[in-house]
């Protein structure tokens, strides 16, 4: 090579560089053609938090609405396990976007009072809920007045659940009003039909905390003992609560559960199939809506 070819040599490599180099350049800032028509991705929707306390109902109809928010709205949804008073502290702090297990006007009284303003109630989604004490049915009493001559059958003991239910506190005031020879001893909701299945399978007494819907009453042979002081009340129902804002941010989820709502048929065949699937609630659920996806389209929003 000649000393004007090594002359040209820099020129030559530039030249070279800019070949390469400018095509990629220009690619990255060249603005979308007219024409184009990629769509930008859809914005993703926020995430729904579901708050529910260890009770039967509670944990599956947390669970239902759950599947229908993800599987048929595009929703991702947190669910949270509390006791009832830390689950009515998230809704009035706007930590928690809905409650589907409020029992009304009794159970939950106490908390709606208390939080008055800063939780809302979108409606009833189950009728002729009841709570009381609930024995097996071939125990030889029928009122709660007759406890006193079973207390040491009983073990002198009620067997209770989560010890701020609002079903603990009322039977607190049973005690006092019967003048009852008992005991209430908390424990849990799968504790307390823990217990409930060992006595029974044993033929021994046993008094427990109840509520309807619950599935232990198509398991067991079960019955509420009368209340003729009326300290449990009358029957009940169960309400949807959220926090406040929420039909405002989410309108169509604040549309499905004010369209959430199940009879007693229902109800109690999803608690059912959710107690015998186990350590599996979620696939038995999405097998629920399989057999009732007609109830289930009927909760959607239309639009």
């Amino acid at each position: 090579m000649n000393i004007s070819s090594l002359n040209r040599l820099p020129l030559l490599l530039t030249a070279v560089a800019g070949l390469l180099v400018a095509p990629g350049c220009k690619q990255e800032n060249k603005a979308p053609a007219a024409g184009d028509t990629e769509a930008p991705a859809p914005a993703k929707k926020p995430v729904v938090r579901l708050v529910y306390v260890n009770w039967a109902e509670g944990v599956a109809m947390t669970h239902l609405v759950q599947a229908v928010l993800e599987d048929r709205m595009g929703y991702e949804v947190k669910t949270t396990m509390a006791d009832v008073a830390p689950v009515f502290a998230s809704l009035a702090n706007g930590d928690a976007d809905a409650f589907l297990d409020g029992w009304l006007p009794v159970t939950h009284q106490s908390y709606m009072e208390r939080f008055q303003g800063k939780v809302v109630d979108l409606g009833t989604n189950y009728e002729d809920a009841r709570i009381g004490l609930v024995v097996p049915a071939d125990l030889d009493i029928t009122s709660i007045e007759q406890l006193n001559g079973k207390a040491k059958d009983l073990n002198q003991s009620i067997v209770g659940i989560d010890s701020g239910a609002g079903i603990m506190t009322t039977t607190e005031k049973a005690i006092a009003e019967y003048k009852l020879d008992l005991k209430l001893v908390p424990s849990s909701g799968p504790a307390m039909t823990a217990e409930l299945k060992d006595a029974i399978a044993k033929k021994r007494p046993v008094v427990v905390t109840g509520w309807k819907p619950h599935w232990k009453f198509a398991r067991w042979d079960l019955k509420f003992l009368d209340d003729p002081k009326g300290v449990y009340g009358a029957k009940e129902s169960i309400h949807t609560l959220t926090r406040v804002g929420l039909e405002k941010d989410l309108p169509d989820v604040a549309t499905l559960l004010r369209n959430f709502k199940l009879d007693d048929q229902q109800l109690g065949s999803l608690m059912g199939a959710i107690a015998e699937a186990e350590d599996a609630p979620e696939k038995a659920t999405r097998e629920w809506v399989k057999k009732n996806q007609a109830l289930v389209d009927g909760w959607i929003p239309k639009s």
